[in-house]
């Protein structure tokens, strides 16, 4: 039996040929199903900042894709790697604990998605927790912008900051740090293939 052959007949009027009508309506709004790109990458999220990160997580960026934290400024897929990886050796627990989703169409091609968030940490056996908002623009299905804002603020730069200078700087020592962490992680090699 196909979907049609559950229409009312054309003649066929009252409360059954509503009824009948409604019954397909529900039936074709069950069968429809559009998945967000935001529920296709909530695991990866989650396996980055729980340190479990394997190399197909980072699969949803693009190749010069950028990460920014209050701390780093990673570029590029394996700078990003390396920010990640590096989780397990900071902190003895890591991970998102609660999370909120919204994702929105900017431009044909273009996302953003907003993760309303809160973090957990373990560092020398104290217990940290935090919020944060995960800002991610995507473009063509691949992201190519992750800002993580710690306590929702957003990032201190050139450009949110009364000196533009001073701005500069932080953003000169982001770039270091991650520098420093990418080569102290072998410049983004996935852990199994060390």
């Amino acid at each position: 039996m196909g979907k049609g052959d559950n229409l009312p007949s054309p003649g066929e009027t009252g409360a059954a040929a509503t009824d009948q009508a409604r019954e397909f309506e529900g039936k074709g709004a069950c069968e429809f199903n559009q998945t967000r790109f935001s529920d296709q990458i909530m695991p990866h999220i989650l396996n980055l900042y729980g340190a479990s990160a394997k190399a197909n997580d980072f699969d949803m960026y693009a190749p010069n894709a950028s990460f920014e934290d209050p701390l780093t400024h990673a570029q590029g897929v394996k700078q990003i790697k390396s920010a990640f990886y590096s989780l397990s050796k900071f902190f003895g627990e890591s991970k998102i604990v609660e999370y909120h989703v919204q994702e929105n169409d900017i431009a044909p091609g273009k996302k953003e998605i907003l993760i309303d968030n809160k973090q957990h940490y373990k560092i020398m056996g104290k217990d940290i927790d935090m919020t944060s908002l995960i800002k991610l623009y995507v473009e063509n299905g691949k992201i190519v912008r992750h800002e993580d804002w710690w306590d929702k603020k957003p990032l201190r730069n050139r450009d949110t900051v009364s000196f533009p200078l001073v701005g500069r700087f932080m953003e000169m020592g982001r770039r270091g740090m991650m520098l420093a962490t990418h080569a102290m992680m072998g410049f983004g090699k996935d852990p199994d293939s060390r």
